[in-house]
């Protein structure tokens, strides 16, 4: 089965060696992201709640390069430096999905790239 790479201005380019995202077959694997202004590769300015928000946006442009949507993520993995934080995460998702939700692993770490808050990557499955 062969391999589409992803690759979207509308999201952060990759600062390491992956891709934004690997489509095989119906399946897109969107790699993690932190919430950088892809203009910029800053941080954004903000909050947790901007962080999470800005890590969406993220994810949803790298979906839509892939021909899809978050409504198409069947798996989505969190990574929190403070799972306190846990709360906010569920909040702005309800911005950004809806039911049926997909599957979720929300873990706690001690530290992110550039002192991120919050990453997520995600699978999305394409019909």
């Amino acid at each position: 089965m062969s391999r589409e790479i992803i690759r979207t201005d509308q999201a952060p380019r990759a600062i390491g060696t992956y891709s934004q995202g690997v489509r095989v077959g119906d399946t897109v694997y969107l790699s993690g992201q932190i919430p950088l202004v892809p203009e910029t590769m800053e941080m954004v300015d903000g909050d947790i709640e901007q962080q999470v928000r800005r890590v969406f946006d993220n994810l949803q442009a790298v979906a839509r390069a892939a021909g899809g949507s978050l409504a198409d993520v069947v798996k989505l993995n969190v990574f929190l430096v403070n799972l306190d934080h846990f709360p906010v995460v569920n909040q702005v998702m309800a911005d950004y999905f809806s039911e049926p939700y997909p599957a979720r692993a929300a873990i706690g770490v001690a530290a992110l790239p550039k002192n991120a808050g919050v990453e997520m990557d995600a699978v999305m499955q394409l019909e």
